[in-house]
């Protein structure tokens, strides 16, 4: 029943004016009009105001060319009003509903039109010397300043509602993709896990059931293999597990200081780790980033220091790495680097990027865009 009662509306939706403004605008011609001393003119400004508004509801409905052709009706009427009855305010209607075009080819062209033949019609207005139309100078200035302006804005507003509307579908989009990808690591996980592993426990099974009355130690011996391989198993499915849950920044900060420690390597904090209003995905994400960096510098730098750092704006979350080691340009690429590629590669999921800088040691710099929803709220009329 909504989207019916919606089908019907006559007014631009997101205006911003009242409607008590739009409603003058529709009775105010009829005043215009019954100045007229002649019944015939009186006649055909009514019949005029008829058409226009006939018009502007059908093309809010219409698509393709109908919408240009009652557009050129209203701007012939528009300037029919403007020269006869001295009405220069029907171009407040069609500004609003050209800025509602999103052909970008149809705005232009209907936005210069409307601006030539409304500069056209007052010009002829004040070149006929009606005192009635002098006397609304400010009025129709002021009209012909909306003509300039309201349908920029109005398209301008419409094209942000628009990328707004595919912003969140590409959201909801990554969103399937990050549960598809999920799945298919756990499926392989779990294949890599658990599928050779029981097939070997299958193959000693059978194995020392033949075993059991030809051969007992050799039967027996096998089924010790089978208890092992059952408790490795069950090793890997628990730590499979504990790693689907996620990890924190600060969970995975306290592992690496207890890493570096071990290692000898001064460990240093730049920054709040605690971030502002980012996903668990993007923290999971620049832990397992800060997990293979601070790896890479305990195995390859030859450090004695590790910093690591945290930015966080309004747009994005950088995470930086840096260590005092040698210059390792040749180990430092993602072909051959120690876990570069697959930190790329989880980066680039969530739209990020992987810098590296090398000059006085070498950092690795990790940048996460962070979206930052807003709430566009529509004053109906």
């Amino acid at each position: 029943m909504y989207r019916k009662l919606r089908r019907f509306q006559i007014f631009p939706k997101t205006t911003g004016i009242s409607p008590y403004v739009w409603l003058m605008f529709c009775i105010l011609p009829f005043y215009f009009i019954f100045r007229s001393s002649s019944n015939l003119e009186i006649a055909a400004g009514i019949l005029m105001i008829v058409l226009f508004f006939f018009c502007y509801r059908l093309t809010l409905s219409a698509k393709g060319w109908p919408v240009y052709v009652g557009i050129g009706v209203q701007i012939a009427i528009s300037i029919a009003m403007t020269v006869l009855f001295s009405y220069a305010y029907f171009a407040f209607f069609l500004a609003f509903f050209i800025g509602n075009v999103q052909n970008k080819a149809g705005f232009i062209t209907l936005y210069t039109i409307h601006i030539a033949t409304s500069l056209i019609a007052v010009n002829v207005g004040f070149i006929m010397q009606d005192k009635f139309f002098i006397t609304q100078t400010p009025f129709i200035l002021i009209s012909l300043l909306g003509v300039i302006l309201l349908p920029l804005g109005s398209y301008n507003r419409n094209k942000q509602d628009a990328l707004q509307e595919q912003l969140k579908d590409a959201n909801q989009r990554i969103a399937e993709l990050v549960k598809l990808e999920e799945r298919q690591r756990i499926a392989r996980d779990l294949h890599d896990t658990l599928g050779q592993k029981l097939s070997l426990i299958g193959l000693k099974s059978d194995l020392a059931h033949k075993l059991v009355s030809a051969n007992p130690e050799r039967a027996r011996a096998e089924i010790k293999d089978v208890q092992h391989t059952a408790r490795t198993a069950l090793q890997e499915v628990r730590m499979l597990v504990s790693e689907m849950r996620g990890t924190r920044l600060e969970d995975e900060l306290e592992r690496i200081k207890q890493i570096l420690l071990a290692a000898q390597i001064e460990f240093k904090l730049q920054g709040d780790p605690a971030l502002q209003g980012v996903s668990l995905l993007t923290e999971n994400v620049l832990s397992m980033c800060l997990k293979e960096a601070v790896n890479n510098v305990v195995k390859h730098s030859g450090a004695t220091e590790c910093a690591v750092g945290f930015r966080q704006s309004d747009t994005v979350v950088v995470m930086e790495v840096r260590d005092n080691g040698a210059s390792r340009p040749e180990r430092l690429n993602f072909r051959q680097g120690h876990g570069l590629q697959g930190m790329k590669e989880r980066l680039e999921f969530v739209n990020g990027t992987l810098e590296i800088v090398i000059g006085e040691g070498t950092a690795i710099v990790a940048t996460i865009p962070q979206i930052v929803q807003r709430t566009i709220k529509e004053e109906l009329p």
